[in-house]
């Protein structure tokens, strides 16, 4: 999982869309950003999620099922796959231990302007090999209500 803080000039750009999604869906979602996300340190399953969603409306903790992780990034949305992925496998593996699984954990990769999408089913990564530019919110957005109606 990341090491690193959320970038302060992406995360001004994300954190919108982000609230935007909770709002649309009556807060019943929580949204977190810079949130120590631990499951086992052991196994290297732990650090900060520059942002996640999960599907309790709790703003206090991060509760299962954890459904969208994002990672932040200022350029290179490549260089953050593998730490969206360990992320996700994190989420994956928190939503276990915390006896509420789910069939996919979704993830994305962005600089706040341009975003790339993915997704975990098992073992299985899907990564969707567009940029999509922000703006249009409405692209971004529709994909993010998407993922969280799919829990």
């Amino acid at each position: 999982m990341p090491k690193n803080r959320v970038s302060s000039c992406s995360g001004l750009h994300i954190n919108p869309v982000l609230l935007e999604v909770r709002r649309i869906l009556h807060n019943d979602i929580s949204v977190f950003s810079g949130e120590k996300f631990n499951v086992d340190f052991n196994v290297g399953l732990n650090g900060y999620c520059d942002f996640l969603i999960s599907r309790s409306n709790d703003q206090l903790a991060i509760e299962a099922p954890a459904i969208v992780l994002i990672e932040s990034k200022k350029e290179d949305l490549k260089k953050g796959m593998g730490q969206c992925l360990a992320s996700m496998v994190v989420a994956q593996r928190f939503n276990q231990d915390c006896g509420k699984p789910i069939a996919t954990i979704y993830g994305s990769v962005s600089s706040g302007t341009t975003w790339r999408f993915m997704k975990l089913q098992g073992q299985t990564v899907t990564v969707d090999l567009t940029d999509y530019p922000l703006p249009p919110t409405e692209v971004i957005l529709g994909m993010l209500l998407w993922m969280v109606e799919q829990v």
